[in-house]
């Protein structure tokens, strides 16, 4: 505002007065409604000179389009920018009956009609924005809970009534800047509703969707079943912006705590979202190594099995040896006329000794596989405790990390202190940060160690196969 404010070299108290009221009722003077009556738009004052000046100012020809967008902008702006000052100030939830809130929807719903196609259906003209919105289910799959729901209350007969609804449950689950951004980024498809002209498909529809994100520090808990959101009258109630001068200082004072506090809870949100897609990949890989561990026990289950085979193998060629030692003691006992008997039954105990040291080899052989499968089985349940250990301590840093989100929402009025406080905080989150990258790195690097000992195992497996 201080642009369209020339500054004279010896300003007057009368020039001064002049200078704040004007100011003071910029978004409210010269105001127009547009040709289809549905939304309001305001002129700039630039044919308004603010000093006394002997010469007039010249207005430069400007498009009106271009002029009811920056002023959807503005207005947008203006309702967001005091609706979070204002629900903070209140520190609780909100619901329908809130002033600013409801301002905020009558604020989005003229953004969202300006520049509408219209489509002429057996009852008329049809302008409704309930299309373009249905297109954020089709680009996130995740919208569509809130399209069900949406078709699912009762009472809602238009499409009017169902855009409302929706853009107040995308509100209370904390995504109407990210599914206005999915939507946004499509123009190809918005075009089939919108103008080339339209503010949706200009610059000032992703302003307004990243301002949007400032909403995700609000809690609202806005109960529709009861309201007609059909016959509503969306009307801009202008007194609501007027600011005067003490006001405006005050705020002015504010807009950089409050800046800095949205940046830090935006943060902490990235960074919870970033622990919890963590958590999640070394849930799926303790499962993954669970799954290994049952199927090591089955193989241990069947390699007992084995061994204990062929002990009793081992034990039958013993005391077939020991029959044969007797018989061998026997024959010498006998007449030379058995010696061809006695040639016999020595080779027979030889091809029993050698099988009996076969037994023995492979008994040997199972064995040490037994001791390296007991091993591995160790090795990989201290590493399943480790990684549970560390889940824990992810899971119970990440409560600590939304304790001291919750903490953030209710510091909006510190003092000089309470922001040395948030640096402090933010210190330590950032040390948190660290020690959890080198967590998740060790946890990887002995994941990866696991499976190359698993190929080992698996590749000598098959070379025992073989």
């Amino acid at each position: 505002m201080s642009d369209l404010t020339p500054q004279s070299e010896a300003p007057t108290p009368t020039t001064d007065k002049i200078t704040q009221a004007a100011r003071e009722t910029i978004y409210l003077c010269n105001f127009r409604v547009s040709v289809d009556g549905e939304w309001l738009c305001l002129r700039e004052l630039n044919d308004i000179s603010l000093t006394p000046d002997p010469e007039p100012a010249h207005e430069d020809p400007k498009d009106p389009i271009a002029i009811e967008r920056l002023n959807l902008m503005n207005m947008a702006k203006l309702s967001i920018k005091g609706l979070i000052e204002s629900a903070l100030n209140l520190g609780r939830t909100l619901d329908s009956d809130y002033a600013p809130l409801q301002q905020f929807f009558v604020v989005m719903e003229h953004c969202l009609k300006h520049g509408l196609k219209t489509k002429k259906t057996f009852l008329g003209q049809n302008k409704s924005f309930w299309g373009a919105l249905e297109l954020v289910e089709k680009l996130t799959p995740e919208a569509g809970e809130i399209t069900a729901s949406v078709k699912d209350l009762p009472g809602l007969k238009t499409p009017l009534g169902r855009g409302r609804a929706w853009l107040r449950l995308a509100l209370m689950q904390k995504k109407l800047s990210d599914y206005m951004k999915t939507i946004i980024n499509r123009k190809d498809l918005l075009s089939e509703f919108y103008e080339p002209n339209a503010l949706m498909m200009e610059e000032e529809g992703a302003v307004i969707a990243g301002l949007l994100v400032g909403l995700n520090v609000i809690d609202a808990n806005l109960c529709m079943k009861g309201e007609d959101l059909d016959s509503q009258v969306g009307v801009i109630d202008f007194s609501m912006y007027l600011k005067d001068g003490g006001h405006s200082s005050k705020s002015a004072e504010g807009d950089g705590q409050i800046t800095a506090i949205l940046d830090q809870k935006n943060y902490v949100e990235e960074l919870n979202r970033h622990l919890s897609a963590s958590v999640n990949n070394l849930q799926a890989k303790v499962d993954a190594l669970e799954k290994s561990n049952t199927k090591l026990t089955e193989e241990l289950a069947v390699a007992n099995n084995r061994i204990i085979t062929l002990q009793e193998d081992v034990e039958r060629v013993k005391e077939e040896s020991s029959y044969q030692l007797e018989s061998r003691k026997a024959v010498r006992s006998d007449s030379a006329s058995d010696g061809q008997a006695l040639g016999e039954t020595r080779k027979q105990l030889k091809e029993e000794t050698l099988l009996r040291l076969d037994v023995e080899k492979e008994l040997e052989v199972q064995i040490g596989m037994k001791q390296e499968m007991e091993m591995s089985m160790k090795m990989l349940e201290k590493d399943v405790c480790e990684k549970q250990d560390a889940l824990v301590e992810l899971r119970q840093q990440l409560e600590d990390l939304r304790a001291i989100n919750q903490q953030l929402l209710h510091k909006t009025q510190s003092s000089d202190a309470g922001s040395k406080q948030k640096s402090e905080t933010i210190s330590r989150l950032d040390e948190k940060i660290n020690q959890m990258t080198g967590t998740v790195k060790q946890m990887e690097a002995r994941n990866w160690q696991n499976k190359g000992n698993e190929l080992m195992f698996r590749y000598w497996k098959r070379e025992k196969q073989k």
